[in-house]
């Protein structure tokens, strides 16, 4: 299909409150008629672009709130002197988000991953109250401990070791580490493996090894072990510690890793006496590209980091608690792994006639694992890095302690939340709530490959669809995508080449008619925006 070439243009700033001037006398002079080019140069800067569907009548409140936000108020990923529109919030529920203006619309972001369950939760609303009324909001974490901090690393532990009762024989998985975001939780697990050989007398392995289009957060040493080229922080390249990248895998099937896994294998080879840690998103890379391969690669490097005295380090900040259709995306196998694809008109997928089950055996266990985003289920900021006994007496033979502790370190509101939202999810048949989703996903998202001059790739897998442009947004193309969406009724967040959809997969209030809407809302915008 040829797309429709159609350019929206943003609205003006505040129309309703246009700067007057006067008009200038013959005989004023150039200088001062250029004074008041200049003034008039600074007030359109200085204008704000209001949010609302009618700048004219936006109330003072949300013209106040807004010139404060975008005179004073850092947003992420946007300048800092002329940042992209915002659009204000009143509040939010179940899976819609209403703003100032009334409109409501339906979020297919889930916060970034994170709010699983929607918004305004009963349970979690009620285990946040009970914790503020009934014991403390927070308390430091040195020499001191609490109930919700101890059995949130219960859960996880059971969780994370695939235990189904109250046993706490963990098998693999058995230390606990909270911090205040899935950043900080990379970090830490970086600073583990780095201590680790140190303990044991090998400091040369100091390096890390990851993939290109990996993204593990915007924290010095997180940045360090991104996509040095391709990803977000090449400018500080200069001051970042140099590590080693293998390239990705190039799609989702087995043999599209088999070119990573040599890589992988070769630097292995060179460099495993300075290598301290592999670490990878598994299945999914996010930020990067949110692009998808083979469970076998996981397998494979498990293997490699065996033969090499490496340590594995699995970042599932994005990727778990149930976002793929398994607990974790470390526990995915050939049976449950069911990718679905359209690439510029052809479409495949590895879809089961059955739904596969997890099995122990296939479990890609790691060193360290990282946690974040849906482990509060979006409530509030909370990171854990998980570990065995292995790291953790390797680090503290001799004495060693680990050289870590944050301010604000399993802060009991989030504890509790975490707890609470790890026992939802777990009570509720999530598992087929992904599949809906997915079905769902690949049903309204599908169209979209028509649109074969704008459009690349489809792909949907678990509760995560993507739709991947042929050319990136610029600035104004992500505020101009980004307000059509808000105009028919959808929040998304587009980015690069990426315009994808995350919804709160685990809210009772979702339905087939929201991800419908969300479909036809990237269709429509695309079909609109976009030319090739």
């Amino acid at each position: 299909m040829t797309m429709t070439l159609h350019q929206i243009m943003i609205r003006a700033a505040n129309r309703g409150r246009r700067t007057l001037l006067a008009p200038a006398l013959s005989r004023r002079s150039s200088s001062t008629a250029a004074a008041a080019s200049a003034a008039a140069s600074d007030n359109k800067k200085n204008m704000i672009i209001c949010a609302c569907e009618c700048p004219e009548s936006c109330s003072q409140q949300c013209h106040k709130l807004l010139h404060a936000d975008r005179q004073h108020v850092i947003h992420p990923y946007t300048s800092m002197t002329d940042p992209l529109p915002t659009f204000p919030i009143q509040c939010a529920q179940g899976v819609h988000l209403t703003l100032k203006d009334g409109r409501t619309l339906i979020d297919g972001m889930s916060s970034w991953w994170a709010a699983v369950h929607g918004y305004r939760n009963p349970v979690l609303d009620k285990a946040l109250k009970e914790q503020v009324e009934c014991s403390m909001s927070h308390v430091m974490f040195g020499g001191l401990t609490h109930t919700p901090a101890v059995e949130l690393a219960t859960k996880l532990l059971q969780l994370i070791n695939n235990i189904h009762d109250d046993s706490t024989m963990y098998h693999h998985f058995t230390k606990v580490f909270f911090s205040d975001s899935g950043s900080v939780s990379v970090e830490v697990a970086m600073k583990m493996a780095l201590q680790y050989w140190f303990t044991l007398d090998q400091p040369s392995k100091t390096k890390f090894l990851s993939l290109r289009n990996g993204y593990h957060g915007d924290t010095l040493g997180a940045m360090s072990i991104c996509d040095p080229v391709n990803g977000m922080h090449s400018m500080f390249s200069g001051m970042l510690a140099k590590q080693l990248f293998v390239s990705t895998p190039t799609g989702g099937m087995e043999e599209d890793g088999l070119q990573t896994i040599s890589e992988m294998k070769q630097l292995l080879q060179e460099h495993h006496k300075e290598v301290a840690a592999v670490v990878m998103e598994p299945i999914v890379q996010g930020a990067g590209g949110m692009r998808f391969y083979h469970p076998s690669v996981l397998k494979k490097v498990r293997q490699l980091c065996n033969e090499y005295d490496v340590l594995l380090i699995l970042d599932e900040i994005a990727t778990g608690f149930g976002r793929t259709g398994t607990m974790f995306a470390s526990w995915q196998n050939e049976s449950t792994y069911q990718p679905w694809y359209l690439t510029e008109g052809s479409s495949y997928s590895i879809i089961n006639s059955e739904v596969g089950e997890v099995s122990t055996n296939d479990i890609v266990n790691a060193d360290i694992l990282c946690l974040g985003k849906a482990l509060t289920g979006g409530y509030m900021t909370l990171g854990a890095t998980l570990t065995t006994d292995k790291v953790a007496y390797g680090i503290s033979q001799n004495g060693g302690v680990f050289m870590h502790g944050p301010t604000f370190m399993a802060n009991p509101l989030a504890c509790a939340v975490s707890l609470a939202s790890m026992n939802l999810l777990t009570s509720s048949p999530w598992e087929e709530r992904v599949r809906k989703v997915e079905n769902a996903l690949i049903e309204h998202l599908s169209p979209l490959s028509e649109l074969d001059s704008a459009v690349r790739e489809v792909r949907v897998l678990g509760a995560i669809g993507v739709c991947e442009l042929k050319e990136g947004l610029d600035r104004d193309g992500m505020a101009r995508i980004q307000r059509a969406l808000v105009e028919e009724g959808v929040w998304l967040r587009p980015f690069g080449k990426l315009l994808y959809a995350m919804p709160p997969f685990n809210c009772d209030e979702l339905e087939d008619e929201h991800i419908k809407k969300i479909g036809e809302a990237m269709y429509k915008v695309v079909s609109s925006n976009l030319k090739a």
